[in-house]
Protein backbone atom coordinates (compact mmCIF):
# COMPACT_ATOMS: atom_id res chain seq x y z
CA UNK A 1 0.00 0.00 0.00
CA UNK A 2 1.32 3.63 -0.90
CA UNK A 3 2.20 6.26 1.81
CA UNK A 4 -0.76 8.03 3.57
CA UNK A 5 -0.37 11.56 4.39
CA UNK A 6 -1.54 13.59 7.23
CA UNK A 7 -5.33 13.94 6.45
CA UNK A 8 -6.29 17.55 6.84
CA UNK A 9 -9.18 16.90 8.80
CA UNK A 10 -9.92 14.49 11.55
CA UNK A 11 -8.01 12.59 14.06
CA UNK A 12 -4.60 12.06 11.77
CA UNK A 13 -3.14 8.19 10.60
CA UNK A 14 -5.01 4.88 12.14
CA UNK A 15 -1.97 2.38 13.13
CA UNK A 16 -2.92 0.14 10.25
CA UNK A 17 -2.01 3.06 8.24
CA UNK A 18 1.10 4.05 9.62
CA UNK A 19 2.43 0.11 9.70
CA UNK A 20 1.36 0.62 5.96
CA UNK A 21 3.75 3.81 5.72
CA UNK A 22 6.60 1.40 6.69
CA UNK A 23 6.54 -1.02 4.94
CA UNK A 24 9.05 -2.09 2.35
CA UNK A 25 10.22 1.56 0.41
CA UNK A 26 11.41 -0.47 -2.50
CA UNK A 27 9.99 -4.04 -2.95
CA UNK A 28 12.65 -6.77 -3.90
CA UNK A 29 12.54 -7.88 -7.48
CA UNK A 30 11.14 -11.13 -8.52
CA UNK A 31 12.89 -13.88 -10.32
CA UNK A 32 11.34 -12.05 -13.54
CA UNK A 33 12.50 -8.83 -12.86
CA UNK A 34 15.54 -9.60 -11.93
CA UNK A 35 16.24 -11.63 -15.32
CA UNK A 36 15.59 -8.82 -17.75
CA UNK A 37 17.18 -6.09 -15.42
CA UNK A 38 20.20 -7.95 -15.55
CA UNK A 39 20.01 -8.56 -18.89
CA UNK A 40 20.74 -4.75 -19.76
CA UNK A 41 24.00 -5.00 -18.08
CA UNK A 42 26.72 -4.59 -21.13
CA UNK A 43 29.47 -6.63 -19.13
CA UNK A 44 32.02 -4.50 -19.43
CA UNK A 45 35.57 -4.56 -19.37
CA UNK A 46 37.33 -2.53 -16.63
CA UNK A 47 34.10 -1.66 -15.54
CA UNK A 48 34.02 1.94 -13.84
CA UNK A 49 31.12 0.73 -11.53
CA UNK A 50 33.85 -1.34 -10.30
CA UNK A 51 35.76 1.72 -9.49
CA UNK A 52 32.86 3.54 -7.91
CA UNK A 53 31.96 0.94 -5.25
CA UNK A 54 33.72 1.37 -2.29
CA UNK A 55 34.47 -2.34 -1.44
CA UNK A 56 35.32 -3.15 -4.87
CA UNK A 57 32.75 -5.99 -5.92
CA UNK A 58 32.58 -7.59 -9.42
CA UNK A 59 29.25 -5.94 -10.47
CA UNK A 60 29.60 -7.20 -14.48
CA UNK A 61 29.98 -10.55 -13.36
CA UNK A 62 27.45 -10.90 -10.14
CA UNK A 63 25.05 -9.87 -12.74
CA UNK A 64 26.05 -12.03 -15.26
CA UNK A 65 25.96 -15.07 -12.61
CA UNK A 66 22.22 -13.76 -12.18
CA UNK A 67 21.69 -14.04 -15.95
CA UNK A 68 22.79 -17.58 -15.91
CA UNK A 69 20.72 -18.60 -12.89
CA UNK A 70 23.82 -19.04 -10.77
CA UNK A 71 22.43 -16.69 -7.50
CA UNK A 72 24.57 -18.89 -5.18
CA UNK A 73 27.67 -18.09 -7.02
CA UNK A 74 25.72 -14.40 -7.71
CA UNK A 75 25.52 -13.65 -3.80
CA UNK A 76 29.13 -15.30 -3.03
CA UNK A 77 30.77 -12.68 -5.58
CA UNK A 78 28.54 -10.13 -3.74
CA UNK A 79 29.82 -11.17 -0.11
CA UNK A 80 33.33 -12.09 -0.85
CA UNK A 81 34.40 -8.21 -1.43
CA UNK A 82 30.96 -6.68 1.23
CA UNK A 83 29.80 -9.41 3.88
CA UNK A 84 27.08 -6.53 4.64
CA UNK A 85 26.03 -6.22 0.83
CA UNK A 86 22.49 -6.74 1.93
CA UNK A 87 21.94 -3.60 3.58
CA UNK A 88 24.04 -2.26 0.85
CA UNK A 89 21.54 -3.60 -1.56
CA UNK A 90 18.91 -1.80 0.35
CA UNK A 91 20.04 1.37 1.54
CA UNK A 92 23.52 2.39 0.04
CA UNK A 93 23.15 5.26 -2.50
CA UNK A 94 23.55 3.56 -5.49
CA UNK A 95 22.76 6.55 -7.63
CA UNK A 96 25.68 7.90 -6.64
CA UNK A 97 28.23 5.20 -6.98
CA UNK A 98 28.06 2.63 -8.89
CA UNK A 99 24.94 3.25 -10.84
CA UNK A 100 25.98 6.47 -11.67
CA UNK A 101 28.87 5.21 -13.09
CA UNK A 102 27.03 2.55 -15.26
CA UNK A 103 27.72 3.13 -19.01
CA UNK A 104 24.48 3.39 -19.79
CA UNK A 105 24.38 6.57 -18.77
CA UNK A 106 26.46 8.06 -21.63
CA UNK A 107 24.20 6.65 -24.13
CA UNK A 108 20.80 8.26 -22.78
CA UNK A 109 19.54 5.41 -21.01
CA UNK A 110 18.59 4.47 -17.23
CA UNK A 111 21.58 2.43 -15.49
CA UNK A 112 20.98 -1.35 -14.56
CA UNK A 113 19.95 -0.96 -11.24
CA UNK A 114 22.81 -2.85 -9.26
CA UNK A 115 21.57 -2.11 -5.91
CA UNK A 116 18.18 -4.04 -6.53
CA UNK A 117 20.32 -7.12 -8.11
CA UNK A 118 22.49 -6.91 -4.97
CA UNK A 119 19.56 -7.24 -3.15
CA UNK A 120 18.45 -10.07 -4.96
CA UNK A 121 21.07 -12.27 -4.98
CA UNK A 122 22.20 -11.87 -1.42
CA UNK A 123 18.62 -11.88 -0.08
CA UNK A 124 17.50 -15.50 -1.74
CA UNK A 125 20.80 -17.08 -0.05
CA UNK A 126 20.30 -15.76 2.77
CA UNK A 127 16.37 -17.28 2.61
CA UNK A 128 17.88 -20.66 2.06
CA UNK A 129 19.32 -20.64 5.41
CA UNK A 130 21.84 -22.81 4.56
CA UNK A 131 25.28 -23.52 5.77
CA UNK A 132 27.22 -20.32 5.82
CA UNK A 133 29.14 -19.66 2.29
CA UNK A 134 32.28 -18.78 3.82
CA UNK A 135 34.41 -21.42 5.77
CA UNK A 136 37.27 -20.48 8.66
CA UNK A 137 41.13 -20.91 8.10
CA UNK A 138 42.73 -23.47 10.41
CA UNK A 139 42.71 -21.72 13.92
CA UNK A 140 45.50 -18.81 14.68
CA UNK A 141 45.70 -19.12 18.38
CA UNK A 142 45.05 -15.50 18.29
CA UNK A 143 42.20 -13.71 19.56
CA UNK A 144 41.04 -10.37 18.69
CA UNK A 145 39.07 -7.54 20.46
CA UNK A 146 36.52 -5.51 18.52
CA UNK A 147 35.06 -2.05 19.98
CA UNK A 148 31.59 -1.57 18.47
CA UNK A 149 29.30 -3.90 16.65
CA UNK A 150 28.56 -1.50 13.97
CA UNK A 151 29.32 -2.49 10.04
CA UNK A 152 32.84 -1.64 10.38
CA UNK A 153 33.13 -3.79 13.75
CA UNK A 154 31.31 -6.24 11.96
CA UNK A 155 32.97 -6.10 9.07
CA UNK A 156 36.17 -6.74 10.87
CA UNK A 157 35.13 -9.81 12.98
CA UNK A 158 33.96 -11.58 10.21
CA UNK A 159 36.83 -11.41 7.96
CA UNK A 160 38.86 -11.79 11.01
CA UNK A 161 37.31 -15.19 11.76
CA UNK A 162 37.55 -16.29 8.11
CA UNK A 163 41.36 -15.65 8.45
CA UNK A 164 41.28 -18.00 11.93
CA UNK A 165 41.31 -15.96 14.47
CA UNK A 166 38.95 -15.77 17.66
CA UNK A 167 36.97 -12.30 17.90
CA UNK A 168 35.47 -10.95 20.82
CA UNK A 169 33.34 -8.03 20.06
CA UNK A 170 32.31 -5.28 22.72
CA UNK A 171 29.27 -3.46 22.05
CA UNK A 172 27.55 -0.82 24.18
CA UNK A 173 24.11 -1.08 23.27
CA UNK A 174 21.90 -4.65 23.82
CA UNK A 175 21.75 -5.34 19.93
CA UNK A 176 24.10 -5.28 17.06
CA UNK A 177 24.44 -3.49 13.93
CA UNK A 178 25.13 -0.16 15.09
CA UNK A 179 23.35 2.07 12.74
CA UNK A 180 22.00 -0.41 10.48
CA UNK A 181 20.01 -1.10 13.19
CA UNK A 182 19.58 1.81 15.00
CA UNK A 183 20.08 4.80 12.55
CA UNK A 184 18.57 3.86 9.00
CA UNK A 185 15.09 4.51 8.19
CA UNK A 186 12.68 1.75 9.01
CA UNK A 187 11.10 1.58 5.41
CA UNK A 188 14.87 1.13 4.37
CA UNK A 189 15.24 -1.75 6.99
CA UNK A 190 12.27 -3.64 6.73
CA UNK A 191 11.51 -7.06 8.12
CA UNK A 192 13.91 -6.80 10.39
CA UNK A 193 16.31 -7.27 7.76
CA UNK A 194 19.49 -5.88 10.28
CA UNK A 195 19.13 -8.39 12.70
CA UNK A 196 18.75 -11.14 10.52
CA UNK A 197 21.90 -9.80 8.14
CA UNK A 198 24.09 -10.17 11.83
CA UNK A 199 22.69 -13.59 12.10
CA UNK A 200 23.42 -14.29 8.82
CA UNK A 201 26.95 -12.80 9.04
CA UNK A 202 27.77 -14.72 12.74
CA UNK A 203 27.16 -17.49 10.82
CA UNK A 204 30.84 -18.09 10.28
CA UNK A 205 31.11 -18.88 13.78
CA UNK A 206 34.08 -17.99 16.01
CA UNK A 207 32.64 -14.76 17.02
CA UNK A 208 31.35 -13.18 20.75
CA UNK A 209 29.60 -10.23 21.11
CA UNK A 210 29.58 -8.64 24.84
CA UNK A 211 26.75 -6.03 25.35
CA UNK A 212 26.72 -3.38 27.24
CA UNK A 213 30.09 -2.45 27.20
CA UNK A 214 31.72 0.72 25.21
CA UNK A 215 35.25 1.82 24.94
CA UNK A 216 36.06 3.86 28.63
CA UNK A 217 32.55 2.16 29.89
CA UNK A 218 32.75 -1.26 30.95
CA UNK A 219 35.96 -1.58 29.20
CA UNK A 220 39.17 0.33 28.74
CA UNK A 221 41.66 0.59 25.70
CA UNK A 222 44.70 -0.78 27.86
CA UNK A 223 42.91 -3.78 28.95
CA UNK A 224 42.00 -4.74 25.77
CA UNK A 225 45.18 -4.57 24.29
CA UNK A 226 46.77 -7.22 27.28
CA UNK A 227 43.21 -9.01 26.87
CA UNK A 228 43.83 -9.60 22.68
CA UNK A 229 46.62 -9.85 20.19
CA UNK A 230 44.96 -7.12 18.55
CA UNK A 231 42.35 -4.88 19.08
CA UNK A 232 40.07 -2.88 16.05
CA UNK A 233 38.39 0.09 16.68
CA UNK A 234 34.71 0.58 14.98
CA UNK A 235 32.63 2.40 17.78
CA UNK A 236 31.74 5.04 15.13
CA UNK A 237 31.19 9.25 16.33
CA UNK A 238 28.69 8.89 19.26
CA UNK A 239 28.88 12.46 20.58
CA UNK A 240 26.57 14.59 19.04
CA UNK A 241 26.58 18.40 18.06
CA UNK A 242 24.80 20.99 19.52
CA UNK A 243 24.10 24.16 18.03
CA UNK A 244 24.84 26.66 20.70
CA UNK A 245 21.36 28.64 20.54
CA UNK A 246 18.05 29.70 22.78
CA UNK A 247 16.07 27.02 23.42
CA UNK A 248 18.05 24.24 22.88
CA UNK A 249 17.41 22.66 26.00
CA UNK A 250 13.38 22.43 25.45
CA UNK A 251 12.07 19.34 25.66
CA UNK A 252 10.49 19.18 22.21
CA UNK A 253 13.86 19.38 20.52
CA UNK A 254 15.85 16.47 20.41
CA UNK A 255 17.93 14.53 18.57
CA UNK A 256 17.18 13.32 15.27
CA UNK A 257 19.25 9.95 15.96
CA UNK A 258 17.44 9.77 19.07
CA UNK A 259 13.77 9.78 17.03
CA UNK A 260 14.98 7.48 14.55
CA UNK A 261 16.18 4.80 16.83
CA UNK A 262 13.23 4.71 19.12
CA UNK A 263 11.12 4.62 15.91
CA UNK A 264 12.97 1.78 14.88
CA UNK A 265 13.03 -0.16 17.99
CA UNK A 266 9.05 0.45 18.99
CA UNK A 267 6.79 -2.51 18.10
CA UNK A 268 3.73 -0.34 17.75
CA UNK A 269 5.37 2.68 15.42
CA UNK A 270 1.57 3.87 16.31
CA UNK A 271 2.56 4.39 19.72
CA UNK A 272 5.72 6.95 19.37
CA UNK A 273 4.64 10.63 20.15
CA UNK A 274 4.60 13.11 16.55
CA UNK A 275 4.66 16.26 16.64
CA UNK A 276 1.58 17.70 14.03
CA UNK A 277 4.40 20.85 13.36
CA UNK A 278 8.09 19.00 12.82
CA UNK A 279 10.82 21.26 11.91
CA UNK A 280 13.89 19.00 10.56
CA UNK A 281 17.33 21.01 10.99
CA UNK A 282 20.55 19.50 8.39
CA UNK A 283 20.70 18.90 5.36
CA UNK A 284 22.51 14.77 5.19
CA UNK A 285 20.20 11.74 4.83
CA UNK A 286 19.50 11.25 8.36
CA UNK A 287 17.73 14.55 8.23
CA UNK A 288 15.81 13.39 5.18
CA UNK A 289 15.17 9.97 6.91
CA UNK A 290 14.01 12.02 9.86
CA UNK A 291 11.77 14.20 8.19
CA UNK A 292 10.02 11.16 6.07
CA UNK A 293 9.22 9.26 8.69
CA UNK A 294 7.59 12.07 10.50
CA UNK A 295 5.41 12.12 8.11
CA UNK A 296 4.53 9.17 7.60
CA UNK A 297 4.12 8.93 11.16
CA UNK A 298 1.25 11.35 10.65
CA UNK A 299 2.88 14.43 11.00
CA UNK A 300 0.61 17.48 9.54
CA UNK A 301 3.76 19.89 8.33
CA UNK A 302 7.21 18.60 8.35
CA UNK A 303 9.55 21.48 7.41
CA UNK A 304 13.41 20.74 6.20
CA UNK A 305 15.82 23.63 6.95
CA UNK A 306 19.37 23.61 5.70
CA UNK A 307 21.73 26.65 6.24
CA UNK A 308 23.37 26.57 2.87
CA UNK A 309 21.51 25.92 -0.66
CA UNK A 310 20.98 22.71 -1.88
CA UNK A 311 23.16 21.66 -4.23
CA UNK A 312 25.57 21.74 -0.55
CA UNK A 313 23.36 19.41 1.10
CA UNK A 314 25.27 15.57 1.69
CA UNK A 315 22.07 14.13 0.97
CA UNK A 316 21.47 12.71 -2.64
CA UNK A 317 19.10 14.11 -5.33
CA UNK A 318 17.26 10.85 -4.70
CA UNK A 319 16.59 11.50 -1.43
CA UNK A 320 15.51 14.95 -1.61
CA UNK A 321 12.93 14.00 -4.44
CA UNK A 322 11.97 11.19 -1.76
CA UNK A 323 11.13 13.94 0.71
CA UNK A 324 9.14 16.12 -1.18
CA UNK A 325 7.30 13.11 -2.60
CA UNK A 326 6.23 12.72 0.77
CA UNK A 327 5.29 16.49 1.76
CA UNK A 328 8.06 17.30 3.18
CA UNK A 329 8.99 21.45 2.45
CA UNK A 330 12.90 21.73 2.17
CA UNK A 331 13.98 25.58 2.84
CA UNK A 332 17.65 26.50 2.46
CA UNK A 333 20.19 28.87 3.45
CA UNK A 334 18.60 29.48 6.72
CA UNK A 335 20.10 28.73 10.01
CA UNK A 336 18.40 28.28 13.46
CA UNK A 337 18.87 31.32 15.88
CA UNK A 338 15.98 30.48 18.47
CA UNK A 339 13.93 27.56 19.88
CA UNK A 340 10.35 29.12 22.09
CA UNK A 341 7.73 26.26 22.83
CA UNK A 342 5.59 25.77 19.80
CA UNK A 343 7.82 27.48 17.68
CA UNK A 344 11.46 27.94 15.81
CA UNK A 345 12.83 31.19 14.36
CA UNK A 346 15.25 31.25 11.31
CA UNK A 347 17.82 33.51 9.98
CA UNK A 348 18.38 33.98 6.23
CA UNK A 349 21.11 34.56 4.34
CA UNK A 350 20.28 38.08 3.77
CA UNK A 351 19.58 38.68 7.75
CA UNK A 352 16.23 38.21 7.34
CA UNK A 353 13.92 36.20 9.80
CA UNK A 354 11.36 33.90 10.05
CA UNK A 355 9.09 31.95 11.86
CA UNK A 356 8.23 28.29 11.75
CA UNK A 357 5.36 26.44 14.42
CA UNK A 358 7.11 23.42 15.22
CA UNK A 359 5.40 21.49 18.34
CA UNK A 360 8.67 19.17 17.53
CA UNK A 361 11.92 20.19 16.55
CA UNK A 362 14.55 17.05 14.95
CA UNK A 363 18.30 18.11 14.58
CA UNK A 364 20.72 16.09 12.24
CA UNK A 365 23.61 18.56 12.22
CA UNK A 366 26.32 15.62 12.80
CA UNK A 367 28.14 14.13 15.31
CA UNK A 368 31.32 14.26 16.54
CA UNK A 369 34.66 11.55 18.12
CA UNK A 370 34.23 11.82 21.86
CA UNK A 371 38.09 12.26 22.07
CA UNK A 372 38.25 11.46 25.68
CA UNK A 373 37.27 7.92 25.35
CA UNK A 374 40.51 7.23 23.12
CA UNK A 375 42.63 8.03 25.65
CA UNK A 376 46.38 7.80 24.26
CA UNK A 377 45.63 7.80 20.66
CA UNK A 378 46.52 10.51 17.98
CA UNK A 379 43.73 12.54 16.61
CA UNK A 380 43.83 14.18 13.72
CA UNK A 381 40.88 16.40 12.41
CA UNK A 382 38.40 14.77 14.72
CA UNK A 383 38.94 11.65 13.52
CA UNK A 384 41.26 8.50 14.93
CA UNK A 385 44.80 8.93 12.92
CA UNK A 386 45.25 5.70 10.70
CA UNK A 387 48.04 4.80 8.12
CA UNK A 388 47.30 2.93 5.29
CA UNK A 389 46.64 -0.03 6.86
CA UNK A 390 44.29 1.57 9.43
CA UNK A 391 46.76 1.16 12.02
CA UNK A 392 46.41 3.57 14.50
CA UNK A 393 49.56 5.42 16.40
CA UNK A 394 49.68 2.61 19.02
CA UNK A 395 50.84 -0.49 17.17
CA UNK A 396 48.46 -3.45 17.29
CA UNK A 397 45.24 -0.89 17.81
CA UNK A 398 43.46 -0.45 14.48
CA UNK A 399 40.48 1.14 13.67
CA UNK A 400 37.89 2.00 10.93
CA UNK A 401 34.41 3.45 9.71
CA UNK A 402 33.25 6.52 10.73
CA UNK A 403 36.03 7.43 13.68
CA UNK A 404 38.47 7.64 11.08
CA UNK A 405 38.83 9.47 7.85
CA UNK A 406 39.05 7.19 4.60
CA UNK A 407 36.13 7.91 2.51
CA UNK A 408 32.50 8.61 2.53
CA UNK A 409 30.19 8.31 5.66
CA UNK A 410 27.97 5.30 4.70
CA UNK A 411 27.79 1.52 5.41
CA UNK A 412 29.43 0.62 1.75
CA UNK A 413 32.81 2.28 3.35
CA UNK A 414 32.53 0.87 7.34
CA UNK A 415 32.48 -2.52 5.65
CA UNK A 416 35.67 -1.93 3.12
CA UNK A 417 37.51 -0.44 6.43
CA UNK A 418 36.58 -2.80 8.42
CA UNK A 419 37.86 -5.97 5.78
CA UNK A 420 40.79 -4.51 4.76
CA UNK A 421 41.84 -3.90 8.35
CA UNK A 422 41.37 -7.43 9.41
CA UNK A 423 43.54 -8.09 6.77
CA UNK A 424 46.33 -6.12 7.94
CA UNK A 425 45.70 -6.96 11.59
CA UNK A 426 46.12 -10.94 10.26
CA UNK A 427 49.32 -10.01 9.00
CA UNK A 428 50.42 -7.98 12.16
CA UNK A 429 49.88 -10.65 14.64
CA UNK A 430 51.64 -12.97 12.23
CA UNK A 431 54.73 -11.22 12.13
CA UNK A 432 54.22 -9.48 8.51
Amino acid sequence: MGFRPHPSTGEGLTPRQIEDNFTDLTPALNATQAHVEAARCLYCYDAPCIKACPTAIDIPTFIHQIRTENLKGSAHTILSANIMGGTCGRACPTEILCEEACVLNARGEEPVKIGALQRHAVEALMAKDGTHPFSRAAASGKTFGVIGAGPAGLSFAHRAAMLGHDVVVYEAKPKPGGLNEYGLAAYKMANDFARREVEFLLGIGGIRIEYGKALGKGVALAELRKRHDAVFIGAGIGATNALGIPGEELRHVRDALDFIEELRQAKDKSAVKIGRDVVVIGGGNTAIDAAVQAKRLGAANVTLVYRRGEENMSATEWERDLARTNGVVIRTKAKPVRFDTGSATFEQTDSKQFTLPADMVLKAIGQKLDAVAFGALKIEGSKIAVDPNFQSSIPGVFAGGDCVTSGVDLTVQAVQDGKLAAIAADKFVRGG
